[in-house]
């Protein structure tokens, strides 16, 4: 009989806790739905449908149920699998020079070594506040054979470079990405780095552990979740990637209008294809939550070892 009565104050306790916490849960549930839920459910809807036009085509399209067709359009789609291939490339090559430059220098102005932090600070995150486009266009002007300083530099030293050649593409736009994006993540590290307890760095110089040897042994392990975080954002970033490509295509003819899956969504769009459209985001975005949670998983494994 107790056992039942205790199972009935602690289910009315928790409706008490469900009650009061309602008017501050409510608002975010509303406007997550609003901005996430049902865009992405109205996409999924798109995804299983198609137009079709009948006759010589001169008819308005019709909207009709495809059911897994668009899907498995895309699955043959090379002008979109290789745009996946390339910011998976891109990804590979910047993302972990990106994040153990992002390491270092947070882990410098952390240190007591650096006197004027707060300069540092501002001078790393001032790419950051830069639009991406802006980016791209300061970048461009760099890269472009005809305008560049840089490139007239080397020519004049005998070493010929082309920046914006079919090889060096995915290069030249890591670069941008690292260079716009290294003071976002060296911040949010070494916010993680500050809330490190003084005790334990105290505790590790009396037992001798000083320097880089601490850094790196005592440091590095006590931010794992923020070194997961910046990780994971990069991933879902990498596979946003737009502006930058976008903007280079001035100093880049070669650089296609498929270069990237946000740019070869768009091409359907601008071609009225809005069901495919939507397929190649709902498969865009599933890929990144498969990726986003195989890292999760692939960290949450390490840390159980």
């Amino acid at each position: 009989m107790s056992t039942v009565t205790s199972a009935a104050t602690d289910r009315r306790r928790r409706l008490r806790e469900l009650r009061r916490a309602a008017p501050f849960v409510l608002p975010f549930l509303a406007l997550f739905a609003v901005i996430y839920l049902i865009p992405t459910g109205y996409a999924l809807e798109q995804s299983l449908f198609t137009e079709k036009r009948s006759g010589l085509g001169l008819t308005g399209a019709r909207t009709v149920f495809a059911g897994a067709d668009n899907y498995t359009r895309v699955l043959h789609d090379t002008d979109f699998l290789h745009s996946l291939a390339r910011v998976a490339f891109i990804g590979v090559i910047q993302v972990p020079a990106m994040l153990a430059l992002a390491l270092v220098l947070a882990l410098l102005l952390d240190s007591a070594v650096v006197r004027t932090g707060r300069l540092f600070r501002v001078a790393y995150f001032v790419p950051y506040g830069l639009p991406g486009v802006i980016a791209g266009l300061v970048w461009s002007f760099l890269y472009a054979p005809s305008l560049s300083p840089v490139v007239r530099l080397l020519d004049s030293a005998g070493i010929h470079v082309g920046f914006v050649t079919d090889t060096a593409l995915p290069f030249a736009i890591a670069n941008i990405l690292t260079w716009a994006w290294t003071g976002y993540n060296t911040i949010l590290i070494y916010a993680a780095l500050q809330a490190i307890p003084p005790e334990t760095m105290e505790a590790a110089a009396v037992d001798g552990c000083t320097g880089w040897k601490a850094a790196l042994l005592i440091k590095v392990p006590q931010i794992r979740p923020a070194l997961l975080m910046t990780l994971v954002f990069s991933i879902i970033g990498t596979f946003q990637l737009y502006n930058e490509p976008a903007t280079m295509k001035s100093v880049a003819p070669n650089l296609s209008s498929t270069y990237t899956p946000i740019m070869a969504t768009l091409r359907s769009v601008s071609s009225n294809n809005f069901t495919y459209a939507a397929t190649q985001s709902v498969v865009l975005g599933a890929l990144i939550c498969v990726l986003s949670v195989a890292v999760f998983r692939a960290s949450a494994r390490r840390t159980d070892s």
